[in-house]
This record gives C-alpha cells, structure tokens and sequence, in this order.
C-alpha cells in the first residue's frame, strides 16, 4: 500500500466534489459534503493554508467509501 500523500481540505474537497459528492452546509470552518446516491455525508474542516493530517484525510476518505489506493488512482 503506498503512502498517502499530504492533501490538502481543498484537494480533498474537490476530488470528492468529482465523485459525485454536493455542498450540503458549511458551518465555521466545516465544509459537509453529501452524496445523494450512496446517501452519505463526510465533514471537512477546511482550515487555509494548513494540510490535512494523512490519517484525517484517510478516515474521510473511507467513510465517504474510498481507499487511499482509489484515491491515489482517481485524482
């Protein structure tokens, strides 16, 4: 398994927005995204200038229902 790279919230944001997944709210600095398809949502929080911690980004990866390896092949 390769590592995951660093990402940062907007990467991640957008990799997820080309998979089909919709702004649902924002609420301070946590953007939710939803998928109305799968009928799951995932909270980024989405702070500037400031990547995501690699074991973050694979949680949110996972419950939006993608692996590092889908995500390193698809982005």
């Amino acid at each position: 398994m390769p590592r995951m790279p660093q990402v940062t919230a907007r990467e991640l944001v957008h990799f997820l927005k080309s998979q089909g997944f919709t702004e649902d709210r924002q609420s301070g600095s946590h953007l939710t995204l939803k998928h109305q398809g799968r009928k799951v949502s995932v909270t980024i929080p989405v702070h500037t200038g400031a990547d995501l911690g690699r074991a973050l980004a694979i949680r949110i990866l996972k419950d939006a229902g993608f692996s590092a390896e889908e995500y390193l092949r698809l982005r």
